[in-house]
């Protein structure tokens, strides 16, 4: 490929999971029910009343899917374990629980792959919601009990740990929105929920620092504000201080932003939450940032500063969020390339932290043509641009240490069902066969060549 951009030595290729998405079997072997469970049962709440109780059944095909990790040539593969299957009740170990992930770790191993665990994403135990959930303080420590259970079991071969996966959707949507499990409504208990989030990261990394662990990182997912003038800087501002320097800045030892507090000031939720020295816990160093990026939100800003805005997030007033820009993938997400790059170069500025991009990807009506193949050309441009653009931040001197497209496989997408699909690999959800698709390929690709091709040259 003429065009090539090579990616630095020794940059890391690979592909990412969450443990609700894909493992299924939510009844077996002592697993507990976790609020997606509850959640997915509630009518109306998944789109089709699905729910990942089979998903791609994960748990049972752990061996088939590694090896397809393996034939893509990917070095990496990023996974969650699930809270529930670990400690049913969110407090007592279940041994058979770890016992899979034990399996799944030396599976891993024995195809050098390199395991990165995610401890939590979403899967709260249910129980452990009926005792308040992320509303109730003491979950920080539950969290961490939660942390070290999984780290005595598997710390002897996982070097990579990530505490928390995206506290934004979790909290915000989970708690605010209603749009996620476990489906609250009220932006004052999201704060809450947000704040005992980045505590419970903070109380954990501190744990498995004092363990051993010298790869540590959280998965933030980040929003690049888009306006069409500078006198829509205000929207950008208030936009960017809730979905992206809420979480960032604490963790980097930089207090909530006082714009930020300053927006949701009339809310109450966020300032009686915060107690004395808990700023300094979130801010326990992290070694690196994982960064989450799908698309970027356009805004504009309003005329009359504390008009409500149509935005569903905790206290933005005075702002509008405006409709996305084709070309859109089938969730309604624009392809924006050049905002990823934008995003990486100033989150390196901003952090001074190695950043891996640990979940992009895009969601298209895939098909499965007569001779077996996944033609999904629209994937391969998605992936084909954001990997240029990931090269250029690289180029501009942001030190990105890997990419982990998101995702292995078609799963679970939450409250959209079984609609979006998202993964490199087919998942036909009756048969449970896997077919690689043309993206997939294109990865595989990219991997062994440590290069993007470049624009006009074609994937062979």
């Amino acid at each position: 490929m003429t065009g090539d951009r090579t990616f630095p030595p020794g940059f890391l290729w690979g592909a990412a999971t969450a443990a609700y998405q894909i493992e299924g079997a939510v009844d077996v072997d002592g697993r507990g029910p976790s609020v997606w469970d509850v959640f997915a049962a509630v009518p109306g709440a998944v789109v089709g009343g699905a729910s990942g109780a089979t998903a791609c059944d994960h748990y049972h095909r752990y061996r088939e899917d590694v090896a397809l990790v393996r034939d893509l040539g990917l070095a990496a593969y990023r996974f969650s374990t699930a809270w529930p299957r670990v400690m049913p009740d969110g407090r007592t170990a279940n041994p058979a629980g770890l016992a899979f992930y034990d399996r799944l770790v030396d599976t891993l191993l024995e195809h050098g792959i390199a395991p990165v665990l995610t401890l939590y994403h979403w899967d709260l135990p249910q129980s452990l919601e009926e005792r308040g959930g992320w509303l109730d303080r003491d979950i920080a420590s539950w969290f961490t009990d939660y942390a070290l259970t999984v780290h005595n079991r598997l710390g002897d071969r996982v070097r990579s740990w990530t505490t928390l996966n995206e506290p934004f959707c979790s909290a915000f949507l989970g708690y605010g929105t209603g749009e996620h499990a476990p489906g609250r409504r009220c932006h004052r208990d999201a704060l809450r929920a947000a704040h005992h989030h980045l505590l419970a990261h903070g109380h954990a990394a501190m744990a498995l620092r004092s363990s051993g662990v010298t790869d540590l990182a959280i998965a933030l997912n980040f929003s690049p504000a888009l306006a069409d003038a500078p006198d829509h800087h205000d929207a950008v501002r208030r936009f960017d201080a809730v979905h992206n320097r809420f979480f960032l800045d604490p963790v980097l030892g930089l207090g909530y932003p006082p714009d930020l507090l300053d927006d949701i000031a009339h809310l109450d939720g966020l300032t009686p939450a915060v107690q004395d020295g808990d700023l300094a816990v979130i801010a326990e160093p992290v070694d690196w940032i994982g960064v989450n990026y799908y698309a970027p939100t356009r805004v504009a800003s309003l005329p009359d500063p504390t008009e409500p805005s149509n935005c569903p997030l905790p206290g933005l007033r005075g702002m509008s969020v405006l409709p996305p820009r084709g070309p859109l993938t089938v969730t309604g997400w624009e392809q924006h390339p050049d905002s990823l790059t934008d995003l990486l170069v100033h989150l390196a500025e901003r952090t001074g932290k190695p950043l891996v991009v640990a979940e992009n990807g895009s969601a298209f009506p895939d098909v499965v043509d007569a001779d077996g193949r996944v033609r999904d050309h629209q994937r391969v441009r998605y992936l084909a641009e954001h990997l240029r653009a990931v090269h250029a931040a690289i180029q501009a001197g942001a030190d990105v240490r890997g990419y982990l497209a998101w995702s292995l496989l078609d799963n679970f997408e939450w409250a959209s069902g079984y609609g979006p699909r998202f993964g490199v690999v087919h998942v036909d959800f009756d048969s449970q066969r896997r077919v690689v698709k043309d993206s997939g390929r294109f990865l595989a690709q990219v991997a062994s060549r440590n290069a993007v091709p470049g624009l006009g040259d074609r994937f062979d």
